[in-house]
């Protein structure tokens, strides 16, 4: 009894409360602004913001769907030049050991030696080679992509969505979305056709932050094995 009583107490002393705020309370909301010119944006060297990345491959599954699986640790460098998206170089690292498909056993396959044998080939890599403008901030990436050690061309289909200073750590960030895609037999990762389609279906999006008190210092998580290409000049 006396705690049925205790609990009315409290939520009327709270109904009270609520009915004593004012109908419109001000609420402080971030903004910013973001701008498409590419040259206003601060020539230097940015990296991939750790927090606010995403990397998913899709491939078709027995004709009913298509699968994504994306990957939860990867590393980039975007070298911005005063040419902006024409004249800079993209190099993007992603740990293959970090794929997740939302299932534990089938990570493990995807890990393991029929497909990405990430134990021998730890890191899935692109290096751009050149830019195509298509349009005002669009245009074509190419590329050379490294899966399972083998290196194949891939064009990438790039929209600069716009620069400015991040509103909360007011560093400059610079952000993209991306798409494309590829055969995975042509990197030796035919297991399981025509159950899995050939066709891998890759989109990106992408912050890139420029920290100008630590040019010297990388805070993005870097995959743990070595990479396998050299790199390469590529705008992104």
């Amino acid at each position: 009894m006396r705690a049925t009583m205790a609990r009315t107490i409290t939520l009327a002393a709270l109904a009270a409360g609520l009915a004593s705020m004012p109908a419109c309370v001000p609420v402080r909301v971030v903004t910013h602004t973001v701008s498409a010119n590419e040259a206003a944006v601060p020539v230097g060297h940015y990296t991939l913001d750790p927090h606010h990345w995403s990397v998913t491959f899709n491939v078709e599954h027995l004709k009913y769907t298509r699968l994504d699986m994306r990957f939860d640790r990867a590393h980039a460098t975007l070298d911005w030049q005063p040419g902006g998206l024409d004249a800079s170089a993209v190099d993007a690292t992603i740990d293959a050991g970090s794929v997740d498909t939302n299932d534990v056993l089938l990570d493990k396959i995807v890990k393991g030696p029929d497909l990405f044998d990430a134990a021998t080939n730890p890191t899935i890599r692109f290096v751009g080679t050149q830019f195509a403008r298509t349009g005002p901030a669009q245009g074509k990436l190419e590329g050379n992509l490294t899966i399972r050690g083998t290196t194949r061309p891939v064009t990438l289909d790039v929209t600069f969505n716009g620069y400015g200073a991040n509103p909360l750590t007011k560093e400059d960030t610079l952000g993209f979305s991306a798409q494309g895609h590829f055969s995975r037999a042509q990197f030796g990762l035919a297991t399981w056709f025509p159950a899995v389609g050939d066709e891998v279906r890759v989109r990106i999006e992408a912050e890139f932050v420029r920290h100008v008190n630590s040019s010297a210092t990388d805070t993005t998580e870097t995959p743990s094995a070595p990479e396998a290409a050299s790199g390469a000049q590529a705008p992104q």
